[in-house]
């Protein structure tokens, strides 16, 4: 695997082996040093609490290191940002709707083997003390005791109860594939909103500069105003668009700490701190992956969504299998055991012992309609699942293609930006020559400069959306890029 894999795998045996490690050492030197002073130590609350917590802590990093393969996570480090790589492993860690995926997981398993309880025989048994007095077989007057034991089983030759189970198993393999779409969705998340404040930081160091750039364009037109020379109504313009270029660096600037604190809820941690997040420049990061200019339509399987579908459908054809297996009888055997004794003693005798085997058949009469209204309920449920799994397909199909139009023609768009920002450059060469030989003054530079910051602007925008494109092409193949 990559560095990202192998670091967190470090950690992970860091935390696993380390940290528990560490928090038993200070126990134990703790108890050393009350021997030494002749006095018993006793594990306080406090190092019980820090030691179960390290444990607690190297539990989750050790089951968040068996997601990575979720998520597919070399294909991140092809934008060569450590900072990036780290926010995808915290939220992969801490995510709170990630651990809820897998909270899920394990309560479908929990329901499954509930289920798989139904095709084993039940077995119950009982204490029963009792005080009599009878004359009817002679005076008797005393205590007794009784110990029933009761096994009962529904004999399944016709698979009902055994379909109810794979039916229950399709639950727990459809939340398995849940859980994967939930740590794709939020690395994905994760991914875009760091690259947006990226973008941010860059975007925000260019408005600060052509607010500088306007501030001095209204000094300047100010005292070309007083001078005669420019009009009052072109002043109040500069004025306006010196306020303006304030306002827009406010919005900004409120757009990143709101995707800040975003980014800290999805790895897990407080927003307090989300001002203080490091982040790489704008500058450093370089997508190094390629792009393929057409998907084949197979990769569609690959799709958490479709995968669940697939199950889905295979859950609801069980079904069906269920409700129509409910018109056949049910066959039940059962036992039954007494051990009965006037003492506790003499309890478990084979004397005392009554015991007796039985078997049955039973078969709904009359149901009112339920059986049948149940099939048809089955049968409906199936074709809504089916149509469902139909949808899901070309939603996929559309996505994807959505996908490849947007990389495709915002790429077109950032090269064409890209050219206009090379002529922008060339025209604020010729204005710097011009303005050095005083054929051009300082306003109309400024004004040049700022036109050539507005191009950069655009591509830097440009640029983050390609880079969300790609991570919504990485979303929309089901990581399989």
């Amino acid at each position: 695997m990559k560095r990202v894999i192998a670091g967190l795998i470090i950690l992970s045996c860091f935390y696993a082996n380390t940290v528990p490690v560490i928090a038993a050492q200070k126990v134990e030197k703790a108890q050393i040093e009350a021997t030494e002073n002749g006095q018993q130590h006793k594990t306080t609350r406090a190092e019980k609490r820090a030691l179960k917590k390290a444990e607690k802590e190297a539990k989750k990093i050790k089951q968040a290191k068996n997601k990575l393969d979720y998520i597919n996570m070399p294909w991140f480090e092809q934008f060569n940002d450590e900072y990036l790589n780290s926010y995808i492993l915290k939220a992969i860690v801490n995510n709170k709707d990630a651990q809820m995926a897998t909270i899920a997981v394990d309560e479908y398993y929990q329901a499954a083997r509930a289920q798989l309880a139904g095709e084993l025989p039940t077995v119950n048994a009982g204490f029963l003390p009792a005080y009599t007095q009878s004359d009817m077989l002679g005076p008797y007057d005393g205590w007794f005791f009784g110990l029933p034991i009761l096994v009962n089983y529904e004999a399944d030759l016709f698979l009902k109860n055994h379909d109810k189970t794979k039916s229950s198993k399709k639950l727990y393999e459809a939340s398995i594939i849940d859980e994967r779409a939930a740590y794709i969705s939020v690395a994905a998340t994760v991914a875009s909103v760091y690259l947006n404040i990226v973008k941010l930081d860059e975007v925000i160091d260019i408005q600060e500069e052509i607010v500088e750039l306007r501030k001095e364009i209204f000094e300047l037109m100010q005292i070309s105003n007083e001078e005669g020379i420019v009009s009052t109504s072109d002043l109040v313009k500069a004025h306006k668009s010196y306020v303006a270029g304030q306002s827009e660096l406010t919005d900004l600037k409120k757009n990143r700490s709101m995707l800040l604190n975003r980014l800290a809820v999805l790895i897990g941690e407080s927003s307090d701190k989300a001002e203080t997040f490091e982040r790489a420049k704008y500058s450093d990061i370089k997508f190094a992956g390629t792009i393929p200019d057409e998907i084949p339509s197979v990769i569609i399987t690959k799709r958490p969504d479709f995968m669940k579908a697939e199950k889905m459908v295979e859950k609801s054809g069980i079904d069906v299998r269920v409700a129509r297996k409910e018109f056949l009888p049910a066959i039940n055997i059962g036992g039954f055991g007494l051990f009965n004794a006037s003492d506790l003693g003499s309890l478990f005798t084979t004397n005392n012992l009554i015991w007796g085997l039985s078997g049955g058949i039973m078969a709904n009469l009359f149901t009112g309609g339920r059986k049948i209204a149940n099939l048809k309920m089955k049968k409906a449920e199936y074709e809504r699942v089916l149509k469902n799994y139909e949808k899901t397909n070309l939603v996929a199909i559309q996505e994807i293609n959505d996908s490849m139009v947007s990389i495709k023609n915002d790429r077109k768009k950032f090269d064409d930006n890209t050219k206009i920002l090379k002529l922008e450059i060339q025209d604020y060469k010729l204005a710097e020559l011009k303005y050095q030989t005083g054929v051009m003054s300082k306003l109309d530079l400024n004004q040049m400069r700022e036109n050539l910051l507005d191009v950069n602007k655009l591509i830097v925008d440009n640029n983050c959306e390609l880079w969300v494109d790609y991570i919504s092409l990485y979303k929309a193949t089901g990581t399989s890029l």
